[in-house]
């Protein structure tokens, strides 16, 4: 069965101006995502709008690998662009465009059930850095004091974070969750606030998010 997640990430977040916003979504939704699709190695894809933070848009293509970006066959999708394209690329439009490449940091290794998800209804997205001298200890922080607790929390499905090959900041951290009441509720929050030790005492004051960050999207392609 042909996995869904891999490797890599490829997220692209846009703001377009308003007038051209239902064009926008329309060459996104009928012509460019299925672009990208055809090409070997782009398992899975899907569009989200921003309901905190941002920018407005994100596009989000899970990748066998980020070497995916340099075939051939990505080449040749990328650079000729259709007519369409041409207009409403969020290259040429957007008023904001951020496209970051990721290879996954954690976890290691993906288990059978998170290869074959589908693409998660609703995603908070941080985007986040810190000082060289501490990358360390946030890393092992992140991955042992913070995370595996998320999982107790009703409704949350999973979560990744990677490293970014290109573009800034340096992580990102994808929490996957089943709706938006699980952003909002109880579990979220005790967990968004909970002390641990390294985290809170080395941490937490040192990292800066990214403008927009952290965000929280709901999935608009494929419609839920």
């Amino acid at each position: 069965m042909a996995a869904k997640k891999g490797d890599g990430l490829l997220m692209v977040y846009s703001d377009v101006p308003a007038e051209l916003d239902e064009e926008y979504n329309r060459w996104y939704n009928e012509e460019h995502i299925d672009q990208l699709l055809s090409i070997p190695g782009v398992l899975s894809a899907a569009r989200y709008e921003a309901v905190s933070g941002g920018p407005k848009y994100l596009a989000s293509y899970e990748l066998a690998s980020a070497d995916i970006c340099e075939s051939d066959a990505w080449k040749t999708v990328v650079n000729n662009p259709t007519e369409w394209s041409k207009r409403m690329s969020p290259r040429v439009i957007g008023t904001a465009f951020i496209s970051n490449l990721y290879r996954r940091i954690y976890p290691e290794t993906l288990s059978e059930a998170t290869a074959q998800a589908e693409m998660s209804p609703v995603i908070l997205c941080g985007r986040m850095s810190v000082p060289d001298e501490i990358d360390a200890q946030f890393n092992k922080a992140y991955n042992t004091e913070r995370l595996p607790e998320c999982m107790k929390i009703p409704g949350y499905i999973r979560n990744r974070r990677f490293e970014a090959l290109r573009g800034e900041p340096k992580y990102t951290t994808v929490h996957e969750m089943k709706s938006l009441d699980v952003w909002k509720s109880e579990g979220w929050d005790n967990w968004r606030t909970m002390v641990t030790p390294v985290w809170n005492s080395l941490i937490r004051g040192q990292m800066v998010h990214a403008e927009g960050s952290p965000a929280v999207f709901r999935r608009i392609f494929p419609a839920l």
